[in-house]
């Protein structure tokens, strides 16, 4: 009997291109970010943007919700092209997006991609007319659209039309399930309305957003069974701290399993004065967790149990996952492939040995009352056996050698000097 650990294969989903950047298609996932900087503050902007590129966003959205920021974006993107920072920018407009890209060409310009809520687009007689004035901006600046649909401000007159229908025909769906039928319809009868009016589908990403993670689950897999749009997942209100983490996780990892997902986002709600930067760092783990992209080497790490009443290990494991993260800016230059990289980290003779065997670079470290010595494990064999009060630095060292060896090439160095 053969186990398969392969997710269903990956949905065909029609490619779209943002900027330098492809959603869909045959691309890989995409990971996103957003700023929560006033975007008519330029200084603070270019600052939060630049360090969410530098962690690995591949698009940046930011908020432009009056004619101080769509004033602001020309100058942002013109501060980033100067820092060598080419992450496509996308402009998340709300109400007044019509009258902003109207207004202010620079920005319709400079942006690299809109995304608009057809559920707050415009109201009433100037839903249409408002939606179909940034959809024929899109087509003149040969822009894409994301249409992202959220259930905190859904179409009501869609919502109450289909809980109408259902009433009437004996109640055969429950108020959940009108609820999802009408997130779903809101997003493929807007991209109809978009294609319609001439913009391309290879121009057009869809996203329905709940904050409950089998709501989400159910949303998407409809949306996928009845399009071929690229889709943007992201739990929206995920949450604070490991909760936001773990429903983000759970909700987008079982549609990404499912072949699901073109972009993704993990919209964390940061600790006071917390690291935006967060999100994105835990979208990259749950992407190379799964198997489906590479970012930074993996470092695995015992646990720790009573056999392991020192800290060394927990030290030496946070030290060297900290600084692949620093310099993983640096070596994804200097050394092509490091991404691909295992370490082990181990605490005690249990599991240390073996795991360390399994990795690329592996210690394990002595256990309470064993033998104070530290064998490492090079590609599958034992190298040599450390000793002494510097072993955690001489182990880093080992690694840093080993990267050095295995990654480090002619052009790589040349490239980074």
């Amino acid at each position: 009997m053969t186990i398969s650990t392969a997710p269903l294969p990956r949905r065909r989903a029609v490619a779209v291109k943002v900027g330098g950047v492809t959603v869909g298609g045959d691309a890989p996932v995409v990971v996103q970010s957003m700023t929560n900087t006033d975007t008519a503050d330029i200084d603070a902007t270019v600052r939060q943007v630049a360090d969410l590129a530098r962690a690995g966003s591949e698009l940046v959205r930011i908020t432009v919700d009056r004619d101080e920021s769509a004033a602001a974006v020309p100058k942002i993107r013109e501060r980033l092209d100067r820092l060598g920072l080419d992450v496509p920018l996308i402009g998340d407009f709300h109400y007044i997006g019509h009258k902003l890209l109207a207004d202010h060409p620079a920005c319709a310009e400079a942006l690299a991609k809109y995304r608009i809520n057809p559920g707050n687009v415009g109201f009433k007689a100037k839903r249409d007319l408002q939606f179909g004035a940034i959809i024929e901006t899109a087509i003149r600046n040969d822009r894409p659209v994301r249409i992202g649909v959220n259930w905190g401000s859904l179409d009501q007159e869609l919502l109450t039309h289909l809980m109408d229908e259902n009433q009437a025909a004996g109640f055969p769906q429950t108020a959940a399930e009108v609820m999802r039928e009408a997130i779903v319809r809101s997003a493929l009868l807007s991209a109809e309305r978009a294609e319609e009016i001439g913009l391309p589908r290879s121009k057009i990403i869809l996203s329905a957003k709940v904050s409950a993670v089998q709501e989400l689950i159910a949303v998407y897999a409809e949306l996928a069974r009845r399009s071929d749009h690229a889709l943007h997942l992201g739990l929206t209100e995920a949450g604070m701290g490991t909760k936001g983490i773990v429903a983000s996780s759970a909700a987008m990892g079982i549609l990404l399993q499912q072949g699901i997902g073109d972009t993704v986002r993990v919209s964390l709600t940061p600790e006071p004065g917390g690291d935006r930067t967060r999100e994105v760092q835990v979208a990259q783990e749950l992407l190379q967790v799964m198997g489906f992209r590479a970012f930074l080497p993996v470092v695995a790490a015992c646990p720790g149990c009573g056999r392991t009443t020192s800290t060394v290990f927990q030290e030496l494991a946070r030290k060297i996952q900290d600084q692949i993260r620093d310099e993983m800016p640096v070596w994804r230059t200097r050394y092509p492939g490091v991404e691909a990289l295992k370490v082990a980290v181990m605490g005690c003779i249990v599991n240390g040995p073996g795991e360390s065997k399994h990795a690329d670079i592996g210690i394990s470290l002595p256990g309470t009352g064993e033998t104070p010595s530290a064998p490492v494990y090079i590609d599958g064999e034992k190298a040599v056996t450390l000793r002494g009060p510097a072993i955690a630095e001489d182990f880093r060292a080992l690694v840093l050698d080993y990267i050095e060896k295995r990654f480090g090439t002619a052009g790589g160095r040349d490239a980074a000097e």
